[in-house]
């Protein structure tokens, strides 16, 4: 996640830190998709969002509608909650060709915000953790796993929020673990990311997935 305080804040910079060949990948995987939806998915600080805005940036024909799951949580333990919610009110109604809803979180105020209304017809990124399962029933999406090492996304998420995660890191953590456990995503990957901040990049361990590494500082 990334919160600045209390309320989430996303990289300013769209591409920053992310390889060419990442963002060729995702869109390669979109290409022939009739309203494609791509789902990027991955643990807290492997640069989801970094990723999702170069994405977006670099589409070939007009940006995609971007989706947060760090603007639905409800709240600190709200993992799994956001996630069922986006695949009961978001997803379904888009590929209907319907009007689709999400609730944005209040986190200043730590309550629910504004209901916000998304037409179809558009691409569709959804990113965060959890992205895959608020897509499941959309066979046709592409779904993004991006990593990093444990120490390392750690280290990257709790620096850039001045010590605003720290006390959640680990009932984050848990959440998480317990997603991963129960639907296994990584299995599901049509791309695998993996950002590599020291050394060379390292293959990426996926059978059904494209292998695509970061450089130097990797995603953010």
């Amino acid at each position: 996640m990334t919160h600045g305080a209390s309320v989430p804040q996303h990289p300013a910079g769209a591409g920053r830190g992310v390889t060419a060949a990442s963002v060729r990948a995702v869109i390669a995987a979109a290409r022939g998709i009739r309203r494609p939806l791509v789902l990027i998915d991955g643990p807290s600080g492997t640069g989801k969002s970094t990723l999702a805005d170069a994405t977006r940036a670099w589409w070939p024909e007009g940006p995609p509608a971007l989706v947060r799951l760090d603007d639905v949580y409800p709240g600190w333990s709200g993992l799994e909650r956001a996630a069922v919610e986006l695949a009961r009110s978001l997803v379904p109604p888009l590929r209907r060709g319907e009007i689709g809803t999400w609730r944005r979180w209040d986190w200043a105020g730590d309550r629910p915000g504004d209901l916000i209304r998304l037409r179809p017809g558009s691409p569709l990124i959804v990113e965060g953790c959890g992205a895959f399962e608020a897509g499941r029933g959309a066979h046709d999406a592409v779904r993004v796993w991006v990593d990093a090492p444990d120490a390392v996304r750690r280290r990257r998420a709790l620096h850039r929020d001045s010590g605003a995660y720290d006390p959640f890191w680990d009932m984050w953590e848990r959440q998480w673990r317990r997603y991963v456990h129960r639907t296994s995503p990584l299995r599901l990957a049509d791309v695998h990311v993996r950002a590599a901040p020291d050394g060379p990049p390292r293959p990426a361990e996926t059978s059904r997935a494209a292998p695509v590494q970061a450089r130097g500082g990797g995603l953010t």
